[in-house]
């Protein structure tokens, strides 16, 4: 069998899209959709797609110019600074005058010149300045002035730049390494206290216990000598080192929270809370205008009203069955308007009706922002366990709090809704849209009443848009999916039936976690509805399509009958 595009964008996904972004958006995105298709069994699609008049692949990928999209980047650059980084990790071998490798090849003369701004330093110098410092950084001796002789050949400006250019690069802990290197000072003091030998030569920590005895100072290396940190007798393993470094980084943490805690009390003791603790226990003053339209919007209730479970549940089990109710009468009844009679006539039906969603859950975003309207949005549009009303769980479908939230869901709606709306029609579709949303949501609400969670509340439109996605993975069940030409052929991909099973694990594994915040029963609720409801709408196409072909069948016998009759009209008398 042919693997026909049905995840590659149809025409009312291009022109929807164009209507957008223009034909940029259009052509990038419609190049990335194509690469989702899929391979049809042979089952009786409920719908059959056409695909005249689309734009091929192939030329899509001519047109396709990516070095006009994005700024060309070189590859070399994200592996480009791979130095060591930890203290645990310096090398027995190093020394302060060598320093230690930033990065997988040395800077040329054109980057030094950006760096120093200006070509006053050779380019060997400058490598020789960022080794140390970067040397330095790890072994947590920046400011140790035994090792400043390293170092008194470059101006102070220099090594400003040079150790500004480092740490904008290469992330290094350099508290942590400072406190890993104090530690071992202090052992190897402490060891040396203990045996009460002095090792000529070793007038202080920095010096190397390999160090040639001479009678001018010693040239200092920046290492201290190997103390054995283990009391094992096979030395110190990784795990040795691992657990230095967790326990350095605890304690770099400790440190910090009892000068903030210290800090605190000092505040306290002078009757000031402190600017950071001001700012987070006195929150931002509104202005007069927001003030008074957040007073009306605020419910006087001390707690959620006296009421029984089932007088919170009926009348919005009530409103679930009248919407659904709504739902199946419109898709029955629902007839396409004329081209010349629709709103938008150079826009296909099914992207006029994505957009028109889509401009509802814009607009109420940003009424949502209106302090006027605060009141209106409380009631109608958030699902509230402790006061809930029947309009609820519609109005909640299309509102959300933060754009990122809404943007997701628009961004899944918009690719999987246009497809489905071109297989179902307008009617079945928005239908299945509004029963899924508001069985998810009635879901949610029995959920939270049932649990007692009368403080939450819950909006948004994933529950209808995972019955949007539900729907059309069940129509194509037994369809084999292929993501950007993977797996590649002759392999088939997964079924249509395994996303549906894929959606559920996701939603399955939050369940054992207590902290996470997502709404799973209007989810599932979500993809319950979206299911039955392409199935109903599969089985209502199908039975359409046979009346229509046994009428068509009917009026076919019929033409032959008249031809007959005015072929030998004696035959009749």
């Amino acid at each position: 069998m042919p693997i026909l595009p049905s995840l590659s964008p149809p025409s009312s996904f291009r022109l929807g899209l164009r209507a957008i972004t223009g034909n940029f958006g259009n052509s990038l995105i419609s190049y990335a959709a194509r690469s989702f298709s899929t391979k049809h069994h042979s089952i009786t699609p409920c719908c059959r797609y056409s695909n005249r008049g689309a734009t091929s692949p192939s030329a899509i990928l001519k047109n396709y110019r990516p070095n006009s999209l994005s700024p060309r980047i070189s590859v070399r650059t994200f592996s480009r600074f791979r130095a060591i980084t930890h203290y645990l990790e310096l090398p027995d071998s190093y020394e302060d005058s060598k320093g230690l490798p930033f990065r997988k090849e040395d800077l040329n003369q054109r980057e030094v010149n950006q760096i120093f701004l200006g070509g006053h330093l050779p380019a060997p110098l400058a490598n020789k300045l960022l080794r140390i410092l970067h040397g330095r950084r790890v072994a947590g001796t920046l400011d140790d002035p035994n090792l400043r002789a390293n170092t008194a050949q470059f101006s102070a400006a220099d090594q400003r730049k040079a150790l500004g250019y480092l740490r904008a690069n290469i992330p290094v802990d350099e508290v942590i390494n400072a406190g890993l290197r104090a530690e071992d000072e202090l052992k190897y003091l402490e060891q040396g206290d203990e045996s009460g030998e002095e090792q000529a030569g070793e007038t202080s920590p920095q010096a190397s216990p390999s160090d040639p005895v001479t009678n001018e100072t010693p040239i200092p290396t920046g290492r201290l000598p190997k103390i054995n940190k283990s009391d094992s007798p096979y030395g110190v393993s990784p795990l040795d080192r691992i657990r230095a470094h967790n326990i350095a980084k605890r304690e770099a943490e400790e440190k910090r929270l009892e000068e903030e805690r210290k800090k605190r009390e000092e505040e306290e003791a002078k009757k000031n809370i402190g600017t950071l603790q001001t700012a987070q226990q006195k929150p931002k003053e509104l202005s007069p205008f927001v003030k008074k339209w957040a007073e009306r919007a605020t419910s006087n209730l001390k707690a959620p009203p006296e009421m029984k479970a089932w007088e919170r549940l009926l009348p919005q089990f009530i409103m679930t069955v009248i919407v659904f109710a709504g739902c199946a009468a419109f898709a029955i009844m629902y007839t396409p308007p004329r081209r010349s009679e629709r709103l938008w006539p150079t826009i296909p039906p099914a992207a006029a009706t994505c957009l028109a969603i889509v401009g509802i859950n814009l607009a109420v975003w940003i009424y949502w922002r209106v302090p006027p309207l605060w009141a209106l949005m409380n009631r109608y549009f958030i699902v509230v366990p402790a006061t809930p009303r029947p309009l609820q769980l519609v109005g909640a479908i299309f509102s959300h709090h933060k754009f990122s939230h809404m943007a997701l869901n628009m961004v899944a709606f918009w690719f999987f809704a246009t497809r489905l709306h071109d297989e179902i029609g307008r009617g079945n579709f928005l239908a299945l849209y509004f029963a899924s949303g508001t069985l998810g949501f009635m879901s949610s609400l029995t959920r939270l009443v049932l649990s007692g969670g009368l403080t939450y509340t819950t909006l948004g439109a994933s529950g209808a848009i995972y019955g949007i996605i539900a729907a059309y993975f069940w129509l194509h069940k037994y369809d084999e999916f292929k993501l950007f030409g993977y797996p590649p052929d002759p392999m088939s991909g997964p079924q249509g039936l395994a996303f549906l099973g894929l959606i559920l694990g996701m939603h399955v594994l939050p369940l054992f976690s207590k902290t996470h915040n997502i709404d799973i029963a209007s989810h599932l609720g979500g993809i319950l509805a979206g299911v039955a409801g392409a199935e109903l709408a599969k089985r209502h196409m199908d039975e359409k399509a046979r009346v229509r072909a046994e009428r068509l069948k009917t009026m076919g016998a019929l033409e032959k009958v008249v031809q007959v009759k005015e072929k030998d009209p004696q035959k009749t008398l």
